[in-house]
């Protein structure tokens, strides 16, 4: 027997001569793999290690990173495309293919996301030092969920089943879960509104309705706050959204006003005196040799039931609240010591009853 008889024996349909070229196809396809990976990906590497951004390094370690299950069954599916074999085998390996390249290509989309989802977090961690990510993190899983959802309906799509059906199917489930879990996703959406706008962060101190506190976690459901007394308050981000919030922690300075009253038998040079004790008091107020605070006005406002009224209005160069409160303190402490040195007394609740002899 010779070689052109032992080629043209036929084998399931194919010649060993049909079978020879499928098998040099599959090598070839190794070779330009090899050539293509080794040498070209080498070269473009080398030139993407001279630019300044890091995306293009990302995707060139990404391509070299395949695995060889990949080059595998690629070079299998284009060496059996030349043999007439079984529709099954054919329909077997387009959907071995299909899977490999989808799941690779999902693989790839995934490390760009995560790759501009590092670089928003790297600029957040330099502007707050305790920048909370959860958001973040939700919205980065939810995307590469639905580029896993888009790629399975491509998928089905490409092996012959009407995805039609199943999209409608889904979608009038999505509006029944949507309709039973309204509140929690009202949070979760919250949540991403608290994100991107940023009325407050971790570490501030708001106040909301009747609660007030420093701010601990930013959750995707509740933000907790940690209150003056000690204990932590939960709040639906919902209610936060809808709420007035009152942030101390954004404002430069703080603005104080406060009464005080004195006597009426108080003698009239002292009244004039007192604007003149009162801005003495507050702008002597430092710490390491900085003024704490500036007199903006006080005013002899109001004849009270039992007291010659003030009125007094003050800024305190910090929005530190427990800062404010020490400055207060020491405001009150020197008002009282002034007043006594210069025989000024304060006011108090009192009434005169005048008896009238008939």
């Amino acid at each position: 027997m010779n070689t052109e008889e032992i080629l043209a024996i036929n084998i399931f349909g194919n010649t060993v001569f049909d079978y020879l070229v499928s098998l040099v196809i599959f090598i070839l396809t190794w070779i330009i793999i090899f050539i293509v990976k080794k040498f070209i990906l080498n070269w473009l590497n080398t030139i993407t290690k001279k630019t300044k951004t890091k995306l293009d390094d990302k995707i060139i370690e990404y391509v070299q990173s395949i695995s060889v299950a990949f080059y595998i069954v690629l070079s299998i599916y284009v060496s059996l495309s030349f043999l007439k074999l079984p529709d099954i085998v054919h329909q077997a390996s387009f959907f071995a293919l299909s899977i490999t390249i989808i799941y690779y290509i999902v693989r790839f989309v995934h490390k760009i996301i995560e790759y501009f989802f590092l670089k928003i977090e790297d600029e957040q961690k330099k502007k707050f030092q305790e920048a909370d990510f959860s958001q973040l993190h939700l919205i980065r899983d939810i995307i590469k969920a639905v580029v896993w959802f888009i790629a399975i309906l491509l998928l089905l799509s490409n092996l012959g089943f009407d995805i039609t059906a199943l999209v409608a199917g889904l979608g009038i489930g999505g509006i029944a879960v949507a309709f039973a879990l309204q509140n929690v996703l009202a949070d979760i959406f919250a949540s991403f509104s608290i994100y991107f706008d940023k009325p407050f962060k971790k570490g501030d101190y708001i106040v909301v309705g009747n609660e007030s506190g420093t701010i601990k976690k930013i959750g995707l459901k509740t933000t907790r706050i940690e209150s003056i007394s000690g204990e932590e308050v939960v709040i639906s981000n919902r209610l936060l959204v809808d709420s007035i919030i009152h942030n101390y922690k954004k404002m430069d300075y703080r603005r104080v006003k406060f009464n005080f009253g004195v006597t009426y038998d108080t003698d009239i040079k002292q009244l004039e005196k007192i604007p003149e004790y009162v801005k003495e008091i507050i702008e002597g107020i430092e710490k390491d040799g900085k003024k704490m605070a500036e007199l903006n006005r006080v005013h002899f406002f109001r004849f009270g039931d039992s007291a010659l009224e003030y009125e007094v209005m003050y800024t305190v160069h910090s929005n530190d609240y427990n800062v404010y409160m020490d400055v207060q303190q020491e405001i009150n402490l020197r008002l009282i010591k002034k007043f006594k040195k210069e025989g000024i007394e304060f006011a108090y609740p009192t009434q005169t009853v005048y008896l009238k002899k008939e």
